[in-house]
């Protein structure tokens, strides 16, 4: 194992992240973010979704620099009385898990499709590209919204593990085609080349050439992208709880945590909105520098 590291350290990767001190501080951020996400029933100070423990009487604290904070509510409470610090790291739990997820869902299912597009061709490559096509002609926040909508209609009185379930299959069923279009056109390059055809001709199945041989060569393409689009994820969710249609009030993301300071952030109480837009925009920042990086470290034409 500690061979493994040295080597990925010492490798031409591993060179590249230690000379960037952009991805160094984009990775910093990003693994204090998912610590304390991950971590969040222990680190945080407060359990701010514990009915029991709240009080009224805290309600709208301000944050304990300024005048009237208290020391025990760093970053202040809302409008319920709940610590704002431990409801970061609780949104951004739900968050980070539904983008993950929904960007999974996409990878498989756009690879696949675009690995069938592209090795077949045909009918199939064009039944599956005119598909594509009809999903870019709609916002993909607004195929998610109506996916969402619909969901928490026909389930109104879900249990929230189903909630989370539409929620992640609404951002899947609009992040799946660039996957597909991007696997596509690598797949046609080298579907062309001479071990495929190679493999062709020694009577090798297709089905396993396209996952032994075709599938390992247009991965990098994908593990870029898919790096840049967990942020766009993120920020899907986020907009989808920010117009109600996201994680479920008794346990929100941190975009219900924004909806819920902006209705008090004309009467002074800022604080209940900005910070968990702040760690919303660390979270994207942070793995869109990533992606930029891992984008010119693979592509050595970018260097």
């Amino acid at each position: 194992m500690i061979d493994r590291l040295r080597r990925a350290f010492d490798s031409d990767l591993g060179y590249s992240f230690r000379t960037s001190p952009t991805a160094v501080l984009a990775a910093a951020i990003a693994l204090v973010c998912v610590f304390c996400a991950v971590f969040a029933p222990w680190v945080a100070p407060h359990n701010p979704f514990d009915l029991a423990s709240l009080d009224l009487m805290n309600a709208r604290l301000p944050p304990m620099w300024s005048e009237g904070g208290n020391p025990s509510f760093v970053l202040g409470t809302d409008d319920q009385g709940r610590d704002i610090l431990s409801a970061l790291m609780y949104g951004a739990r739900i968050s980070l898990a539904v983008g993950l997820a929904s960007v999974v869902l996409s990878v498989v299912l756009g690879v696949a499709l675009g690995l069938l597009a592209g090795f077949l061709g045909g009918w199939v490559d064009s039944l599956l590209m005119r598909v594509c096509d009809v999903m870019l002609s709609f916002p993909a926040i607004l195929v998610a919204l109506l996916i969402a909508g619909v969901g928490r209609v026909l389930f109104p009185e879900a249990h929230e593990s189903l909630a989370f379930g539409v929620l992640v299959v609404s951002i899947t069923l609009t992040g799946w085609v660039q996957y597909a279009r991007t696997v596509r056109g690598s797949t046609l390059v080298e579907r062309q080349k001479e071990y495929v055809q190679a493999a062709r001709v020694t009577g090798v199945a297709p089905l396993r050439i396209m996952r032994r041989h075709v599938l390992p060569n247009v991965m990098g393409p994908v593990l870029v992208l898919a790096t840049i689009q967990v942020a766009t994820a993120i920020i899907t969710e986020a907009t989808l709880s920010f117009l109600g249609v996201g994680a479920p009030p008794t346990s929100p993301s941190l975009g219900t945590l924004i909806r819920v300071g902006n209705d008090y952030l004309f009467s002074g109480e800022w604080w209940i909105t900005i910070f968990p837009g702040v760690m919303l925009v660390l979270i994207a920042l942070s793995v869109n520098l990533l992606g930029d990086w891992l984008r010119d470290a693979l592509n050595p034409r970018l260097r």
